[in-house]
């Protein structure tokens, strides 16, 4: 793969996380707001001493979500187009939109689900103040593994392939990494701040819209980009005009 088409490719990796990013801004507003303003007001109700905001809450909720959900939909769409040009061809005999899509369902399950499932996302008045620096190690080393594990698996299916075939080396290749995330699981300290009074019914949609808006920006993102990639990587012949047969004039 030449550099125009890896930099074409970028572009449309960048665009295509944008387009992705608004739909899960859509998703992040409709569901996810409404659990942060009962979050914050249980804080409130629950708060000895009140402190002002340097931003305001309709600041957050509107300008500030959206810059924050269309950087993070851009950076990471344009990431996963160079991973997609390292994978393309050598993860199966996949076209340009079934690679996007298995491409963007591991970046889904790797950089997010395996690290919620440790350390899952939580309201704000949830997590102790002093302690956020230690949850944010923990959560991007989480990350870090699970993206460097579903790596090795990968290579392990590769390797394997030859001798058991695509089925078997796939199976064992899934196998190692479940193996490999439960034993991070096991030795990673485990973070349980939640107030004992905080509504668990609220805590669960919180977590439950989190993932949403993650699930639809990824699942967006496999399907814009595949099919831009598509139209990059395999573009339509243009159809030849037919000459139509010339009918002479009646006398």
């Amino acid at each position: 793969m030449n550099s125009a088409t890896v930099r074409n490719l970028l572009v449309r990796g960048m665009l295509a996380g944008l387009a992705a990013g608004v739909l899960a801004l859509v998703v992040a507003y409709l569901l996810g707001e409404p659990n942060v303003d009962k979050a914050i007001s249980f804080e409130d109700a629950h708060a000895h001493e009140h402190e002002m905001e340097v931003v305001s809450r309709s600041l957050q909720s509107t300008a500030g979500l959206a810059t924050g959900v269309l950087v993070y939909g851009v950076s990471f769409g344009g990431i996963a187009a160079l991973a997609y040009c390292f994978a393309l061809g050598r993860v199966g005999r996949f076209g340009p939109r079934a690679t996007a899509l298995l491409l963007s369902g591991c970046a889904l399950l790797a950089v997010y689900v395996v690290p919620f499932l440790k350390y899952p996302a939580n309201p704000p008045s949830v997590g102790d103040p002093d302690t956020i620096g230690k949850r944010t190690t923990l959560y991007f080393l989480m990350m870090l593994l699970s993206v460097l594990l579903a790596v090795a698996a990968t290579l392990l299916g590769k390797r394997l392939q030859p001798r058991l075939g695509t089925w078997w080396a796939t199976v064992l290749a899934v196998a190692a990494f479940a193996v490999a995330v439960g034993l991070a699981y096991q030795f990673l300290p485990a973070v349980n701040e939640v107030p004992k009074d905080f509504p668990a019914t609220l805590l669960w949609r919180f977590r439950l819209s989190a993932l949403a808006i993650q699930t639809v920006l990824w699942g967006a993102f496999g399907l814009l980009f595949g099919e831009l990639a598509e139209r990059q990587l395999n573009p339509r012949p243009a159809k030849a005009a037919t000459a139509r047969p010339t009918v002479p004039a009646a006398h």
